[in-house]
């Protein structure tokens, strides 16, 4: 029997993010690693911010959220709060209850930028490193990488010659018009000016050529 296509929203809900998540969801098992480490960073958090003035956004699901950018690749902070105000796995993986307001992006980039500024986010992946080390996940013995699909965070038009003698483009505002046709660039004469060791490289027979 077809059921009926009715559009009308249900005005209560009382399933929690926590019931909506399978059991076996991988994200179970990071969430669990997560809150361990974020438990032994308790004090340090203490320590960073004052006893009075407005609250911030916890820093707990500060780096739940950081954590999702990365394992989701998520490219801009804004598309993750983005994705944060509809998806119930990631409010779930933060902490955020289904009714709660997603933060302003502007506000979450100040408040990560506190944390980066306290090597908490790196000494939050050292513990990382420690628990997968106590777990038997790590080795020492090689660490394989394919360079070429490690694209460099850096433009083409920032690959210039070591020399000077290029000249600068003509003024067309703040990302001006470069081209580069006829010319012969490579590592040996360019190097990119806001990420020095980026290297010119292809991943195969035929393939542009990018920074990497």
């Amino acid at each position: 029997m077809r059921g009926p296509d009715h559009q009308q929203s249900a005005m209560f809900s009382y399933l929690s993010p926590e019931q909506r998540v399978p059991s076996d969801h991988p994200l179970r098992a990071v969430r669990q690693m997560a809150d361990t480490i974020l438990a032994q960073l308790s004090q340090l958090f203490s320590k960073m911010y004052s006893d009075i003035g407005r609250r911030s956004i916890p820093p707990e699901k500060l780096l739940r959220a950081l954590l999702l950018q990365v394992l989701y690749t998520v490219r801009s902070e804004r598309m993750l709060m983005e994705q944060l105000e509809y998806n119930l796995l990631f409010r779930w993986f933060v902490g955020l209850n289904m009714d709660e307001p997603v933060w302003d992006v502007t506000v979450f980039t100040k408040n990560r930028e506190r944390l980066l500024k306290a090597d908490v986010a790196k000494k939050f992946f050292e513990l990382v490193l420690k628990q997968a080390q106590a777990l038997d996940l790590m080795s020492d013995e090689h660490f394989t990488v394919d360079g070429t699909l490690l694209e460099a965070c850096a433009g083409l038009k920032s690959f210039k010659r070591v020399d000077g003698t290029e000249e600068p483009p003509p003024d067309d505002g703040s990302n001006p018009t470069v081209d580069f046709h006829g010319e012969k660039r490579s590592n040996q004469t360019h190097q990119s000016t806001t990420d020095p060791d980026a290297m010119l490289a292809k991943k195969g027979a035929g393939k542009e050529a990018k920074l990497s």
